[in-house]
């Protein structure tokens, strides 16, 4: 898989690339919208990284030239501009997806993991499973039309569910995308069991058909099924 970083701080640049490089992508990076502008105009990729805030030629312009093409590739934006105007700024111009800097590595890999399975078909504004609804935008959660309020940890872990939904999402992942520690002493089972009977609570209690299920043994998954 091949993927185009376009980002003009340097280090952050170079963080990335040694990152999606070592999880075996074949990267390229720019440093300017121009050169980036002038990579995708000339190479097939598979998923582009896109700061917004770029020399020259701006984030959005790039998206927005791209997306004014067929078959253009699924774009993962990152910056600093977290308000809930920028980020559907930049969704409404196209992107993919969304992620507010600083951020972890980890989830930046495990969004590229998620954009590359799915082969960008569709533009992540809201998951849904059922009758439960997340807005990624706004960042809120409702369940058959009622808000359902979670915390920030909470958000987190049902995002995962919802990008993982119908499959099994076990401990082990949880720990390393949304905890960010691998190499933990002392596992975080006990943690994560707490959180989950939490989110449980919030969204299954009071609607007829449960919506996260435990796997004995191996983790959860988040389904409108037994």
């Amino acid at each position: 898989m091949k993927i185009l970083v376009i980002e003009d701080e340097a280090k952050l640049a170079r963080v990335i690339e040694e990152s999606l490089t070592l999880a075996r992508y074949d990267v390229r990076v720019a440093t300017t919208g121009e050169e980036g502008f002038f990579l995708l105009s000339g190479e097939p990729f598979d998923l582009v990284v896109l700061d917004l805030m770029l020399p020259g030629r701006g984030g959005i312009e790039i998206l927005s030239a791209m997306r004014a093409r067929d078959a253009a590739p699924p774009v993962i934006i990152i910056t600093a501009r977290d308000s809930v105007e920028d980020r559907v700024r930049g969704l409404d111009s196209g992107a993919d997806d969304y992620l507010v800097k600083p951020f972890a590595l980890p989830e930046l890999l495990a969004r590229v993991r998620a954009m590359l399975r799915r082969g960008g078909a569709e533009t992540v504004l809201r998951l849904r499973c059922a009758d439960l609804e997340m807005d990624l935008v706004a960042r809120a959660v409702s369940r058959a039309g009622q808000a359902v309020e979670l915390t920030a940890k909470e958000f987190e872990i049902l995002e995962f569910l919802l990008r993982h939904r119908g499959t099994t999402v076990t401990r082990a992942m949880i720990v390393r995308d949304i905890w960010h520690e691998v190499a933990r002493v002392m596992p975080l089972d006990n943690v994560i069991d707490v959180h989950i009977a939490r989110l449980r609570k919030k969204i299954d209690t009071g609607f007829g058909v449960p919506l996260v299920h435990t796997v004995r043994g191996i983790g959860f998954v988040l389904r409108a099924h037994p």
